[in-house]
């Protein structure tokens, strides 16, 4: 009878733990403006194109700067 309760301490464990990954990436996704997005979304696009990751960070900083450096208040 016992190897039920570990196994039912297993689950809830398991169950609690990808509730935590599951919140910390939603922060995560909220955390960026719809811009950041946009922009994050570009850089990804020209880096499946040209395939050079350089190129595309090179690029995007060049139009924007860094995500998160617009003229957005400090969080």
């Amino acid at each position: 009878m016992r190897w039920w309760k570990i196994l039912g301490l297993a689950a809830f464990a398991g169950v609690a733990a990808t509730g935590v990954v599951i919140a910390r990436a939603e922060r995560r996704r909220r955390a960026y403006t719809p811009e950041e997005v946009r922009e994050r979304l570009r850089i990804r696009h020209a880096e499946a194109v040209t395939g050079s990751v350089t190129e595309a960070v090179d690029a995007a900083d060049t139009e924007t700067g860094p995500p998160g450096t617009g003229d957005q208040p400090p969080r």
